[in-house]
C-alpha cells in the first residue's frame, strides 16, 4: 500500500507562490479544478473536467453527508414525529435540489467556477461581499459544531476508559472536557489547519463517508434490536404547532447543505451540462435523504422525545458498537475541520486583499504572516466558544439559518438577476415563472435564517 504523507513538503509551510488562493480554495474536497485564464473556455460555457457522472454523484453525497446527521432524530422529535419530520424533507428537497441547478445554470452563465464568485458575477459587488461574509461565519460556525462533537464523544469514550460514569464527581482533572478538547484541538486540528494546502483532503473525504455509513448502520441496528437498557420515551405523534416544525428545518438545512461546494464538482465534470447535473444532485439527494431518513427514523424512535440533540450521547457508554462509531466521528471532524478553516480563511484573505486593493502577486510576501495570525485567531476563538457552549443542538440551530441562505437566498437572488436580464429573450410566461420562484427561494430561505436568529436572540440569549 502506498504511504500517504500529509504536508511533508517543507515548502507548504512557507511562502504562498499561488496567485489563485483567494478563491479556487472554496471547492469540494475531492475536486481538482484548473485556474481560469483567458480564453480557456469554449464559446458554449466552462470547459470540462475529468469527474464522471458516477464520481460527481459520490462527491456531492459526500459533501452532503457529514456530523449533521447526529442532530436528525431532534429534529424528527422537534418537528413532532415520524410524519411530520418526513413531509419536511421531502418539501423541502424540492428547493434543495432546484437551488442546485440553479447556481450550476448560472455558473455556465457568468462563467464563474465557485460559488462566491457566481453570486458576485450575477448579483454584483454588495451581494458579492455579503456571500462570503456568510460564508466565512458558516464556516466559522460549523468549526465550533466540529469542537463540541468532539467533547461529547470523548466524555463517553473516557467514561467507559476510567469506568465511571461522564460527569462523575472527584474525576481526575485530565479528564475533564475542556482540558480533552483542548489538548486533542492543539494535538491534531491546529498543525493540520496552519498549511497553506490541505493535499489530505481526499483521504478525509473517505474517511468521512465511511463514518457516517457506519453510525447511520448502527442506529438502524440499535432500533431493531435494542439493548434491555434502553427503553423509549413517549413518541410524538403529531407536531406541537407550526412553530416546532419550522423550528426543524435549520437542522434540515445543515444537513443537506452542499451548495456551496456544488459549483466547483459541477464545473469538474466531463460534460458539464444542465441535464446531467439535475440527474446527478437528484441521485445525490435520493441517496442522502435515504441516509438523514434512516438515522432520524430510527433514531427518534429508538429513544422517542428524550433523544439527545446528539443522537449517539443517547446510547450507553459502555456499547462497543456505538464507542466504534464515536471513534469515527471524531477521526472524520479531526480532518473536516481543517477543510472547513481552509475555506473560511480563504474567503477572509480575499476580502482583506479587495479592501486594500492589492493583487494576490504583490503581496506574497506577507501571506505566511497573516495565513499563520488568521489561523491561530480562528482556532483560538472557535475553542473558547466550544468550551462554554456545550448544546450542539443551539450551535446547529444558528449555522443551519445561514445554510438556508446558501441553498434558497442566494440561488434565487442569482436566479432573478439572471432573469431580469434575460427579459427580452425569454417569453413573459417563463420570465415570470423563473422569476417568481426566485422571490419564493429568497422568501423562504430568509423565513428560516430570520426565525434561527431570533430564537438564538429572544429565546435562549433572555432565557
Amino acid at each position: 500500500m502506498a504511504q500517504v504523507s500529509i504536508n511533508r513538503d517543507l515548502d507548504e509551510w512557507g511562502l504562498s507562490t499561488d496567485s489563485g488562493e483567494r478563491a479556487r480554495l472554496l471547492q469540494s474536497p475531492s475536486v481538482d479544478i484548473a485556474p481560469k485564464s483567458e480564453g480557456e473556455a469554449p464559446p458554449g460555457g466552462l470547459g470540462g473536467g475529468t469527474t464522471s457522472t458516477l464520481g460527481a454523484i459520490f462527491i456531492v453525497v459526500n459533501a452532503c453527508l457529514g456530523a449533521g446527521l447526529l442532530n436528525f432524530p431532534a429534529a424528527f422529535s422537534t418537528a413532532g414525529g415520524v410524519a411530520a419530520g418526513i413531509t419536511l424533507q421531502m418539501a423541502m428537497l424540492v428547493f434543495i435540489i432546484s437551488g442546485l441547478v440553479i447556481l450550476a445554470y448560472c455558473s455556465q452563465a457568468s462563467n464563474e467556477r465557485t460559488y462566491q464568485e457566481v453570486v458576485w458575477a450575477v448579483c454584483g459587488k454588495l451581494t458579492g461581499v455579503l456571500c462570503e461574509v456568510a460564508i466565512a461565519t458558516y464556516t466559522f460556525g460549523t468549526c465550533i459544531a466540529f469542537l463540541i462533537i468532539i467533547g461529547d464523544q470523548q466524555d463517553k469514550i473516557i467514561a467507559v476508559m476510567a469506568k465511571e460514569p461522564e460527569g462523575a464527581g472527584g474525576s481526575p482533572w485530565y479528564t475533564d472536557r475542556k482540558f480533552t478538547i483542548s489538548l486533542t484541538a492543539c494535538l491534531f486540528i491546529l498543525p493540520l489547519s496552519i498549511p497553506r494546502e490541505i493535499g489530505f483532503q481526499k483521504y478525509a473525504s473517505f474517511l468521512s463517508v465511511v463514518g457516517t455509513w457506519y453510525v447511520t448502520a448502527i442506529i438502524i441496528i440499535k432500533y431493531i434490536w435494542p439493548d434491555k437498557e434502553m427503553t423509549p420515551a413517549d413518541t410524538l405523534n403529531r407536531p406541537a404547532s407550526w412553530i416546532a416544525v419550522f423550528n426543524a428545518m435549520p437542522t434540515i438545512c445543515f444537513g443537506f447543505q452542499c451548495h456551496v461546494s456544488s459549483v466547483p464538482v459541477f464545473n469538474s465534470m466531463r460534460r458539464p451540462e444542465l441535464k446531467t447535473w439535475g440527474g446527478v444532485v437528484t441521485a445525490a439527494m435520493v441517496i442522502a435523504l435515504a441516509v438523514y431518513m434512516g438515522t432520524g427514523i430510527c433514531g427518534f424512535l429508538t429513544f422517542g422525545a428524550a433523544v439527545d440533540p446528539d443522537v449517539l450521547l443517547s446510547y450507553p457508554s459502555e456499547d462497543m458498537a456505538v464507542a466504534v462509531a464515536r471513534a469515527f466521528i471524531i477521526l472524520s471532524v479531526l480532518t473536516s475541520y481543517p477543510i472547513l478553516h481552509f475555506c473560511g480563511r480563504a474567503v477572509i484573505e480575499g476580502l482583506w486583499l479587495r479592501y486594500q486593493g492589492m493583487p494576490v502577486e504583490e503581496d506574497v510576501g506577507r501571506e505566511r504572516r497573516r495565513r499563520v495570525l488568521q489561523t491561530l485567531v480562528w482556532f483560538l476563538l472557535t475553542l473558547l466558544l466550544a468550551l462554554f457552549i456545550p448544546d450542539i443542538g443551539k450551535v446547529i440551530s444558528v449555522i443551519g439559518g445561514l445554510a438556508a441562505c446558501f441553498i434558497f437566498v442566494f440561488p434565487g437572488l442569482c436566479l432573478i438577476k439572471a432573469k431580469l436580464s434575460e427579459m427580452e429573450e425569454v417569453k413573459p410566461a417563463s420570465w415570470w415563472a423563473m422569476v417568481s420562484y426566485g422571490v419564493l427561494l429568497v422568501t423562504l430561505g430568509a423565513f428560516i435564517f430570520g426565525q434561527t436568529t431570533a430564537n438564538a436572540i429572544f429565546v435562549d440569549l433572555l432565557a
